[in-house]
């Protein structure tokens, strides 16, 4: 599953062209009160480019699964 999350983490940093700094797991998993079917939660600190940053329109990250 750990090779799946990071793929996913390489494919929304090249999709969105942001740079991934900090990853980790969240949610229930990361406290271990995980049940057989919990998902998996991530959360991450990214940064963008700075034209992204100069620029007057919004940028957000959409999930993709």
């Amino acid at each position: 599953m750990e090779e799946l999350i990071q793929q996913k983490l390489f494919e929304t940093a090249q999709q969105e062209k942001v740079k991934i700094l900090y990853a980790c797991e969240s949610g229930s998993r990361a406290w271990g009160f995980a049940s057989p079917d919990s998902d998996f939660d991530v959360r991450f600190i990214y940064t963008r480019r700075i034209s992204d940053y100069l620029s007057i329109t919004d940028k957000k990250i959409r999930y993709r699964r």
